[in-house]
């Protein structure tokens, strides 16, 4: 997604808890169209139907924002986003992804484009969020927990889409599909940073939470906080961390595509301001 009017004040905002991202009230959602349609919709489709006309490059499709279905929530398992869950994955990017951070737009615009979002499936009409999850703090001993998520690990079934050593090679792996019937791989746990962020509340959101339209379940109601924490421990060692962090090729692919999009659709736009002077 790009911006067409000239180069906004980069903000890279690091966040943790989706309630608390911002104070600032979003805008309108009519300022918001306007931004899709000349940022958004070259990936995500005029309509929100993930078609958009450089869609057929991407290897992970972009959303069907149709379906008011969203992967990365502070909400409970197939409940709708917040606001600040919209506006986060907007702030943030999705690493290993096309959908790199927005920080070309103002906040402001930024939760123009999250409200709009919301007019595009029916689901926001006819249901309301329900409140995020809360996210306690990290534990102080967290190292300490490594060995007992280890095994919660095994026991939970996590080997089986993520495979024994985390890499996303389970035996199920090559099976699944997303809610709209296309292969979804399970996430190779030895990339960092993971596509919900790169800190451990992160990790621990995604347990509690769940990704909607996936075949990652939600723990909240299997798995105790300290129990959480333990297989939050485990995963966090499987991370493959040179010089720089290790990112797998494909995602860094994802991302290069994704600048590469954003850079031409921009200088696209720019050129339609002109003829129009």
């Amino acid at each position: 997604m790009v911006r067409a009017r000239g180069f906004l004040p980069v903000v890279l905002l690091f966040v943790i808890g989706a309630a608390t991202l911002f104070a600032a009230a979003p805008a309108g959602a009519a300022e918001g169209e306007e931004i899709y349609r000349e940022n958004c919709a070259v990936c995500h489709g005029e309509n929100g139907d993930g078609q958009g006309p450089e869609s057929h490059r991407l290897g992970t499709k972009p959303a069907d924002l149709r379906s008011g279905v969203f992967k990365f929530r502070s909400t409970p398992s197939g409940s709708l986003p917040q606001d600040a869950d919209l506006l986060r994955t907007l702030t943030t990017g999705i690493p290993g992804t096309a959908m790199i951070a927005q920080t070309h737009l103002s906040e402001e615009e930024r939760w123009a484009v999250a409200r709009y979002v919301k007019t595009l499936s029916d689901r926001f009409t006819n249901a309301s969020p329900e409140p995020p999850i809360p996210i306690p703090p990290v534990p102080a001993n967290l190292p300490s927990l490594v060995e007992k998520g280890k095994h919660l690990y095994a026991e939970a079934g996590c080997p089986t889409c993520h495979g024994q050593d985390g890499r996303g090679d389970g035996a199920a792996a090559d099976s699944l599909e997303d809610a709209w019937g296309r292969p979804s791989r399970p996430a190779d746990l030895t990339n960092r940073p993971l596509k919900s962020g790169p800190s451990p509340q992160d990790l621990y959101r995604t347990l509690v939470t769940g990704l909607n339209g996936t075949a990652m379940p939600s723990y909240h109601d299997a798995l105790g906080e300290e129990e959480l924490w333990s297989v939050v421990a485990y995963v966090e060692t499987l991370a493959e961390v040179g010089p720089g962090g290790k990112r797998g090729m494909i995602g860094l692919r994802e991302e290069h595509l994704g600048r590469v999009i954003e850079m031409m659709n921009r200088m696209r736009m720019q050129g339609q301001d002109c003829c129009m002077r």
